[in-house]
């Protein structure tokens, strides 16, 4: 997966909180079995008026021009929950962010977008605040995420710190899901399978 080390980016907020993984990506297009594909219909029930997703919801804030090519998202307390699907981090990462800030996300849906290389920032209310207010009042806003050094910085040059578990950290920073980091000791487990008898493999 692509590795995560500083990131500067435009920025969409999503005023809301509890945003489930049902309307990050509804259940009726949890058919395709690859990682592509999934951002097209990104909050799908939001972002259009129709079921077929031809008409665009002029309102949500994904559809408006200021913010398309968006790569970050500001969302509210409690980002992800609902079912465990780890489609939800394909849908995300598939229409291009690289990172989500709230102040708190559900569990499955924090480590299942760790594993696929979308970072999850957590940021008190009141900075998840400030900086969904410089982002609405400046079009064009970015936000720079530094995992290096645990820090985002808002449009107007404030600093907020997070932390993230180093293992985590260093999975991000190297771009290593669970298969690179199993490959990471190719070297030892063959020489392990080497030690072991042709009767035994």
């Amino acid at each position: 997966m692509q590795a995560f080390t500083t990131h500067r980016g435009l920025a969409v907020a999503i005023d809301a909180a509890n945003i489930d993984t049902d309307q990050i990506i509804p259940k009726q297009f949890l058919s395709k079995v690859t990682k592509d594909g999934f951002g097209v219909h990104l909050f799908h029930d939001w972002r259009y008026l129709d079921e077929a997703g031809n008409e665009p919801n002029p309102d949500f804030s994904l559809n408006q021009p200021r913010y398309r090519g968006a790569t970050i998202l500001l969302a509210q307390e409690n980002f992800g929950c609902g079912s465990s699907r780890e489609h939800a981090p394909w849908a995300l990462a598939d229409f291009g962010l690289r990172a989500i800030i709230a102040p708190t996300f559900a569990d499955i849906f924090y480590g299942n977008a760790i594993n696929n290389g979308l970072l999850p920032v957590k940021l008190p209310v009141e900075a998840v605040r400030q900086l969904m207010d410089e982002v609405v009042a400046e079009e064009g806003a970015e936000i720079t995420v530094d995992l290096q050094n645990c820090k985002v910085t808002s449009p107007s040059g404030a600093e907020f710190g997070f932390t993230l578990a180093e293992s985590a950290r260093q999975n991000l920073l190297k771009g290593l899901d669970a298969i690179g980091l199993t490959l990471a000791h190719e070297s030892a487990i063959a020489e392990y399978e080497s030690r072991i008898p042709a009767w035994r493999r």
